[in-house]
């Protein structure tokens, strides 16, 4: 696992073991106790690119017919918090939606990159709750405003190497206040991740630290002050956040 992490005025990215962090120096290696560090989210991206509607269950519950391309927009980094960090209800919004998504990192600057060698650019996957004021979505009929509040982009807790998880079968589900909300599967997906990468950096330059948020499925409903909301995929783990005025 890989973590982003604060102890006293240093900020910086490590590797988890065994309830340790180990950050790669020149010449050494420091190592935390977890315990000791403040969790920050696991990447601050120059770009965070989303997918609408890139489940079947989902495209099914909305009565839509499937794409035929991926259907693609941004939400801006300062929208990111972590995990444990509070989603901000904005005062001038009255339907504030949850959308639990399996998140993509880029590992490297990296243009036209073939499905095939989707791979080679990968930094991990985590949990992305793709947080949007629905109701001003539908007054705007495009997407920028609604998604891009602060705090509409919840992400952790840690990314996941490629190597160290089996996408292929895993649930994807959310849960507000314990009960559970949505609970699907990444096999779901209409496109899948090798070539919403190929797809997208065909259309513009992935830098490191970039974000790919692939999509939600069916059960999207609303938030609600108070309100705690969990996005657990399984092999990555669970992003927790609490709603607030």
């Amino acid at each position: 696992m890989i973590g982003r992490f604060k102890f006293e005025d240093q900020i910086f990215t490590g590797k988890i073991t065994d309830g340790k962090v180990i950050v790669k120096q020149e010449l050494y290696f420091d190592t935390y106790n977890l315990e000791d560090l403040q969790l920050l989210p696991p990447t601050i991206p120059s770009k965070i690119i989303c997918v609408g509607l890139n489940y079947i269950d989902h495209a099914k519950e909305l009565k839509m017919a499937l794409p035929d391309h991926p259907i693609i927009f941004l939400k801006p980094p300062s929208s990111i918090i972590g995990d444990g960090d509070n989603i901000v209800y904005p005062p001038n919004s009255q339907v504030l939606d949850y959308e639990a998504e399996l998140a993509v990192v880029i590992s490297k600057r990296c243009k036209n990159v073939l499905a095939k060698k989707a791979k080679d650019v990968i930094l991990g996957f985590t949990c992305f709750n793709d947080v949007t004021a629905r109701d001003l979505q539908k007054i705007d009929n495009q997407w920028t405003r609604a998604k891009s509040f602060d705090t509409f982009a919840p992400i952790g807790p840690y990314i996941i190497e490629p190597d160290k998880i089996n996408l292929g079968d895993a649930f994807i589900i959310s849960r507000v206040n314990g009960k559970i909300r949505q609970n699907s599967n990444i096999n779901n997906m209409i496109f899948e991740v090798p070539f919403l990468i190929e797809f997208i950096s065909n259309i513009m330059t992935l830098e490191e630290g970039d974000i790919i948020a692939t999509g939600t499925p069916a059960g999207v409903g609303p938030l609600h002050i108070g309100d705690i909301v969990e996005i657990e995929i399984q092999g990555i783990g669970i992003l927790k956040n609490h709603v607030v005025g």
